[in-house]
């Protein structure tokens, strides 16, 4: 099977994968989906609880299923991915993979400036613990590189310009 016409972002949480995809979406004819929004879609519960609920290895396997779901059925669409998609054994069949690059003080800085930042800190779990976050920060660098067809400095730049960047590397 041939690798889709989909544009799979990933990235660290509160990197701007979502923001980035709503800015993609804006500059062509493409559609967006989020993973974390389908699976919480699906389980009728936020990712915190699901995590909370469930654990983390039945998130993972909701991913898991989500990413089947795509490789099979959807094409033409930017997909906004949660931080740890990426580790999806299928996920060269879905698309093309996007690193969105910043660094942990990049991400951290652009949540705060973000006029909802309370709530964009409390949506995510792993967050919680800064020490910890940035552990996990620094485990996924590489892998997130490894797994990239296309990196993207995204740290301190206007939407316009990452928006330009990613489309100059996809054509």
């Amino acid at each position: 099977m041939s690798k889709k016409n989909n544009i799979i972002l990933i990235g660290f949480m509160g990197v701007g994968k979502g923001t980035v995809a709503r800015a993609l979406v804006k500059a062509t004819d493409y559609f967006a989906i989020d993973t974390d929004d389908l699976i919480e879609s699906v389980e009728n519960k936020k990712i915190k609880r699901i995590f909370n609920d469930e654990g983390e290895a039945y998130f993972r396997n909701l991913e898991k299923k989500c990413a089947l779901w795509l490789e099979k059925n959807v094409d033409n669409t930017i997909i906004s991915t949660g931080g740890g998609f990426f580790r999806q054994e299928n996920i060269h069949n879905i698309g093309t993979i996007v690193y969105l690059e910043s660094s942990f003080e990049g991400i951290l800085a652009r949540i705060h400036k973000a006029p909802n930042a309370k709530a964009k800190l409390r949506k995510r779990p792993l967050l919680q613990d800064l020490k910890e976050a940035k552990k996990i920060y620094n485990q996924r660098i590489e892998d997130y590189k490894k797994v990239a067809d296309i990196i993207v400095d995204v740290e301190d730049k206007d939407m316009k310009d990452i928006i330009k960047d990613i489309l100059g590397k996809i054509k």
